[in-house]
């Protein structure tokens, strides 16, 4: 319970703080990020269990990666994340589920995520802001890459690359799970 109370404190400094920096009110976040006031306010209190696609359209309007709305401060020159450091982030109906391992650092991040997607389920992800490029590199099993409605196959061995503001949905496709590396390169953003 500590680890939760530390995490949503940190998510509400973080998120306090980009929005300061965005010169944005609580209303035109609420506004621009399909947000109520009522939860942003909430959330910059340290109130609330935001979901992932929240966090998600806070950090596409803000213009940070999803970990910087979640991490603390730099901790040294190398970071070196397990898996089960890190909860998910989102967890599908079959089992499947999404952590975000880290976020490079400098004027273009790019957020490096561990997938796995079990056969048939599903993750679909609204349009990210203009610049964003995400890959994906299926390391075992298969998937199903949707983008802009067109389904993709992409296979253990094989990187697909895509821009982020169209929709896309990430599929698990054959008989085992699909496990990936999926990178988001983000824009250059404000500076920290």
């Amino acid at each position: 319970m500590a680890e939760t109370e530390a995490a949503l404190r940190t998510l509400a400094r973080n998120v306090r703080t980009a929005r300061h920096r965005a010169g944005l009110s609580l209303d035109e976040l609420g506004r621009r990020a399909q947000v109520s006031k009522g939860a942003l306010v909430g959330l910059e209190k340290a109130q609330g269990n935001p979901n992932f696609a929240t966090l998600v359209r806070l950090a596409d309007t803000l213009g940070v990666s999803v970990s910087a709305l979640l991490e603390g401060p730099a901790e040294g020159r190398v970071r070196v994340v397990t898996a089960d450091a890190v909860a998910p982030l989102w967890t599908g109906r079959l089992g499947g589920e999404a952590r975000l391992m880290l976020t490079t650092s400098g004027p273009a991040p790019v957020e490096v995520w561990r997938w796995i997607l079990e056969p048939g389920e599903e993750y679909p992800s609204h349009p990210h802001q203009a610049g964003v490029v995400e890959t994906v590199s299926v390391t075992a099993g298969r998937m199903t890459l949707v983008v802009d409605g067109v389904e993709h196959a992409v296979e253990a061995g094989q990187t697909a690359a895509f821009d982020g503001d169209a929709p896309h949905t990430y599929r698990g496709a054959g008989e085992t799970a699909c496990h990936l590396i999926m990178t988001v390169h983000l824009p250059p953003g404000p500076a920290a």
